[in-house]
C-alpha cells in the first residue's frame, strides 16, 4: 500500500523516499510524525529515483556522490562497490544508482532547497524545523 501525503512546511514542499522494511527508515517516519512533519512519502524499492532526480539531487546536496549510496546494504556488498566505486565517473554511479532503490541510502528527504541521505535526528531538526 502506497500512502502520498502533500505537505507543505514554512513553504516548503517535503518529498521522503523510504523503505518500510528498513528500521532506519521506520525511525524517520516516527519522527516526522511525532514532530508533526507532513510530507510526500514515496517506496524507494518500487519507485527508485531516475537519473534525473539523482543527478539534481546530488548537485542541490553538495555532498558527496559516496553519500547517496547504501553503503551497508546487501546489493551494495553483492556488487562490490566499494572497490568499483572508485574507478566509475560519477555520471556512471548515477546511472548505477538509478537502476535499482535498494542501492540508494534511505530514508532520503528532499526539500525545495536542501537533501539529506540517511537519518541523523539533530541533522533533520535543524533542516527541517529550521
Amino acid at each position: 500500500m502506497i500512502i502520498n501525503f502533500l505537505i507543505i512546511i514554512q513553504g516548503k514542499t517535503l518529498k521522503v523516499l523510504v523503505y518500510r522494511k528498513c528500521s532506519t527508515c521506520l525511525k524517520a517516519l516516527k519522527w516526522l510524525e511525532v514532530n508533526q512533519v507532513v510530507f510526500d512519502e514515496r517506496p524507494i524499492k518500487e519507485e527508485n529515483p531516475s537519473y534525473e532526480e539523482l543527478k539534481a539531487w546530488y548537485e542541490m546536496s553538495g555532498l558527496p556522490l559516496k553519500k547517496f549510496f547504501n553503503t551497508s546494504g546487501i546489493l551494495y556488498k553483492q556488487m562490490n562497490l566499494k572497490d568499483k566505486l572508485k574507478e566509475m565517473s560519477e555520471d556512471e554511479q548515477l546511472k548505477l544508482l538509478a537502476t535499482d532503490g535498494m542501492l540508494v541510502k534511505r530514508p532520503l528527504v528532499i526539500g525545495d532547497d536542501f537533501v539529506l541521505t540517511g537519518f541523523k535526528e539533530k541533522e533533520w531538526e535543524d533542516k527541517i524545523n529550521g
